[in-house]
């Protein structure tokens, strides 16, 4: 699928008639986001669902929401300045959207920080599950941000309004690749959610050996 979608982003679809062959990184740029969001209500759902039942199958969910999300917000957040740079003439502008992003960003590194830098207890995933809920609130705000103010960053192309919208081709592509992108944020959130669950079971395994010495 990320090949079928590289080959459409790259050759399938047309060139923009402004902005020119910069504008196709618009096809990762995007599902990047898509992708990156998706993971991070993932993370919320997950650590809403453990706060209301201790499951530590929720707790590994959270987390591999989160390191996936985080990924691919890193990629998004890559991907806007090499495009705004030849377009703005400046890698960055402290727009709304920008800055909501990259505050995003920050949150959930600050959210991972947490979860290794302190000590493994009862009280560790409920302060990191949340914070996971509050920083969700960030998310309808970032995808709002061009819709309600006006700002450097282009506007929605897609459920913009009467005067949005793509090209057919250019339209394909981009779902192509949101297609792709999501597919492959699946595949990497059951990876790393099986990963942490091995690591729970093997934590639990040492806490008991541990006990059985003591005892």
């Amino acid at each position: 699928m990320l090949l079928a979608a590289l080959w459409w982003a790259l050759i399938g679809a047309p060139t923009e008639a402004t902005m020119g062959t910069i504008q196709r990184i618009f096809y990762y740029h995007v599902p990047a986001a898509a992708a990156s969001w998706t993971a991070f209500l993932i993370n919320a759902a997950a650590s809403l669902a453990y706060l209301k039942t201790r499951s530590l199958k929720a707790d590994a969910l959270a987390v591999a929401g989160a390191e996936v999300g985080l990924a691919f917000l890193t990629i998004n957040l890559i991907t806007g300045p090499i495009w705004a740079r030849p377009v703005w003439g400046v890698w960055w502008e402290w727009d709304p959207r920008l800055t909501l992003t990259l505050a995003m960003w920050v949150m959930y590194a600050s959210y991972l920080m947490l979860r290794q830098l302190t000590p493994e207890s009862d009280h560790q995933p409920r302060l990191a599950a949340a914070l996971a809920i509050f920083f969700a609130a960030d998310i309808p705000i970032d995808y709002m941000a061009i819709r309600w103010w006006r700002t450097q960053h282009p506007q929605p192309v897609l459920f913009g309004g009467p005067d949005s919208g793509l090209a057919p081709r250019m339209l394909a592509a981009l779902l192509l690749s949101m297609a792709a992108f999501l597919a492959l944020m699946g595949m990497l959130l059951w990876l790393r959610y099986r990963q942490e669950r091995l690591s729970q079971r093997l934590r639990l395994a040492r806490q008991e050996q541990i006990l059985s010495a003591v005892l």
